[in-house]
């Protein structure tokens, strides 16, 4: 887009003022200061905008989005901006769009010569992007034209026809109660439809309303919320992200490499098996190979370590001082499932157990170097269908705890 020169295609009175009408000023400047609290001539209410305006036109099946397409050759959001420009008492816009059209807004502003604009990046979300807009008038820099206002109002980008009056009563109620909104009386029916999806009931619609925009809120009210709601949400969200992306490897780690067909190995099977979007890679930890310190250096934060030739815990403990030397677990805790088999004929379960209790010792003491160590039992042998069901069962649990890297769970012996 290409600037126009000025005085072209600039918006039917753009200033500041509704109409430029003193006494229409005088009425709106009045009620601000009895809205906020104060005598005529101290400073009125702090009030500013912010416009989501990041919707990408999905609803209305068209590449432009909808805030874009042209009325009469001019932006549908110029109308808006427009609209809001023409309130004296609004101190401040915030637009936020997406990055992918920044551009074109900047152009939009330029053009049409809009004022007191500015504008931020839009999240993935509308909930997402009236947050950045927030933040922006919350932050109050030394660099920034932005100050935070006392109320603030959110409207909606494609939405030109909004009148002052109905501005100022939303502002002052917001004021007055902490939030306010425009409604508008109910005209399609609204039903409850049944679980069978016949007419259950209607709403009787002389009782209910239609909310609609704008809507105003005190701002450390509307700000405190979206903070408590969005800054949780936003952590769960990089929680999963980040152990979605460390849980995508997992390196078995044997004392036998001899025999394909061993318990060790059939456990490796079917956890590429039951697991096929994750790479499961094998390495013989008796030889302490330079392929087993090359999976570390490469950042695998899983570790599968199959105890067979022994009953305790010597392999594993191998494992664990590797780990700790490689200082691996600085980034990420990593995860360490301890797997040992029960063979009734050799060893009575008693003893077994007892032996393997030593897990929860490990565990503390490996838990402040940031390594989350599991214990699993498999009862062997079996037949082969019960013993594939034993090894599938412990692959769930062994992806599980990889998945969800439990603390609640460190140290305990589960059994497949």
């Amino acid at each position: 887009m290409e600037a126009a020169p000025p005085g072209s295609s600039r918006p039917t009175e753009p200033g500041p003022c509704l109409s430029g009408q003193r006494g229409a000023d005088h009425a709106v400047s009045a009620s601000l200061q009895s809205a906020a609290g104060t005598e005529p001539g101290r400073h009125p209410l702090a009030v500013a905008a912010v416009l989501p305006a990041g919707g990408c036109g999905e609803r209305m099946g068209v590449p432009t989005p909808k805030q874009f397409c042209p009325i009469l050759e001019r932006p549908l959001i110029s109308y808006t901006l427009q609209a809001l420009e023409r309130v004296c008492w609004i101190k401040d816009i915030v637009v936020a769009v997406t990055g992918e059209n920044m551009e074109v807004m900047k152009s939009i502003i330029q053009k049409y010569q809009h004022k007191r604009i500015s504008l931020v990046e839009a999240g993935v979300t509308r909930h997402r992007s009236i947050f950045n807009g927030l933040k922006a008038l919350a932050e109050d820099q030394i660099n920034s034209k932005l100050s935070k206002p006392e109320v603030v109002i959110i409207h909606d980008a494609v939405r030109p026809f909004v009148k002052e009056d109905v501005l100022l009563k939303v502002v002052t109620a917001a004021k007055e109660h902490g939030a306010a909104g425009a409604i508008r009386p109910l005209v399609s029916t609204v039903i409850s439809p049944s679980a069978d999806g016949c007419l259950d009931y209607s709403l009787e619609r002389a009782r209910h309303r239609a909310s609609e925009m704008p809507q105003a809120f005190l701002f450390d009210v509307i700000y405190e919320a979206y903070q408590q709601v969005t800054y949780k949400r936003d952590l769960y969200a990089a929680e999963s992200i980040i152990k979605e992306r460390i849980s995508q490897e997992i390196c078995v780690v044997m004392d036998t490499k001899e025999d394909n067909k061993h318990i060790g190995h059939l456990l490796e099977e079917v956890l590429k098996s039951e697991l096929n979007h994750v790479k499961v890679t094998s390495e013989a930890l008796c030889h302490a190979g330079r392929h087993l310190q090359q999976i570390i250096l490469d950042q695998c934060y899983n570790f599968v370590c199959v105890n067979v030739m022994t009953s305790d815990f010597q392999e594993t403990q191998k494992l664990l001082s590797m780990l700790e030397e490689s200082n691996l677990c600085i980034l990420y805790p990593v995860v360490v499932v301890s797997v040992h088999f029960l063979d009734f004929k050799l060893v009575p379960p008693s003893q077994k157990m007892e032996n393997l209790m030593k897990i929860r010792e490990f565990a503390k003491e490996v838990k402040e170097r940031n390594i989350l160590l599991y214990g699993l039992l498999i009862s062997y042998p079996q037949d082969d269908q019960k013993l594939q069901e034993s090894l599938r069962q412990g692959a769930i649990i062994i992806a599980s705890l990889i998945k969800e890297r439990n603390s609640g769970l460190i140290g305990q012996l589960l059994i497949a």
